[in-house]
């Protein structure tokens, strides 16, 4: 079990108002929208292709203030969670905002709650987990390549402060669940469908599972898992996609690229099991499926 050691620094997680201070992260946005995470320090600086700018004329200085950079104007502000997440360093590819916003809603994740996560990935998905569940809650991740941990844990750490209710399991989660009475698992693994019966003992009653996946091949292959099981009931599937909008004063349009399929989203509940053995019958979705 690794546990986050505590940052010595200060972090982003630890000031989200008032001034500029060295150690928090200040994102710089110029007039053609292109952005820059930089972590302000004392005697430090940023340097770019416009010219460089001191990190002294940002500390203590508010947030949505205006700095110049050789008659470049730029716009500094505090980063949101999903600035970060795209900004930040990464070893692995991550969950998109736009879908971490639909697992942490269509996966209940609630203030308190005791959730497992398997991979640990670049931490974007354990961080937005560790925000909903607040330092009341626990998040604990699965993670079999130990050389991605440290990175995962400085990101995480730069993005929430301290995280005592963070652990870190180095275990195959396929070869079972040391966890037990967990209120969500939420999985970012390539067959989620070998952890279903795991996924099973290790929920608590009425708990959720939650699986995201880039392939249709691979959601049907869980949900005919998730099917068979007789523990697993209410099993759905969606995507999210966002199409943003030009606005000016001459043109609503929409923009020419878009964010579409990132992946999919299953999730499914953890109920006692069926009295009856299922049948040969219509599918439940038949009638549906016919029309």
């Amino acid at each position: 079990m690794v546990r986050p050691a505590a940052a010595g620094a200060a972090s982003e997680g630890a000031s989200r108002r008032g001034e500029f201070r060295a150690g928090d992260l200040a994102l710089l946005i110029d007039r053609k929208r292109r952005r820059y995470l930089v972590r302000l320090e004392a005697g430090g600086a940023f340097h770019t292709h416009m010219g460089i700018l001191p990190h002294a004329d940002l500390i203590g200085r508010e947030a949505g203030c205006r700095v110049s950079i050789a008659g470049h104007r730029l716009l500094a502000l505090r980063p949101t969670l999903s600035d970060y997440i795209l900004e930040s360093p990464r070893v692995t590819q991550v969950i998109y905002p736009k879908d971490l916003g639909a697992i942490l809603v269509y996966g209940d994740i609630y203030p308190g709650a005791r959730v497992l996560e398997a991979g640990l990935g670049s931490g974007a998905l354990t961080t937005a987990l560790l925000r909903a569940v607040g330092p009341t809650g626990e998040v604990v991740s699965y993670e079999t390549r130990s050389e991605q941990v440290p990175r995962a844990l400085s990101n995480i750490r730069t993005a929430v402060g301290e995280t005592p209710n963070h652990s870190v399991r180095l275990a195959d989660l396929y070869d079972g669940i040391l966890d037990r009475g967990v209120d969500r698992i939420v999985l970012d693994v390539p067959e989620p469908w070998r952890a279903v019966g795991h996924a099973a003992e290790a929920l608590a009653p009425g708990g959720i599972l939650l699986c995201f996946l880039p392939t249709v091949l691979q959601v049907h292959r869980l949900s005919e898992e998730l099917e068979r099981s007789p523990r697993f009931d209410l099993v759905e599937t969606f995507e999210v996609m966002v199409r943003p909008w030009h606005m000016s004063r001459r043109s609503a349009r929409p923009q020419h690229r878009m964010v579409a399929h990132t992946g999919f989203i299953t999730t499914a509940r953890l109920c006692a099991a069926a009295e009856t053995a299922p049948t040969d019958g219509p599918h439940p979705n038949a009638e549906e499926e016919a029309g």
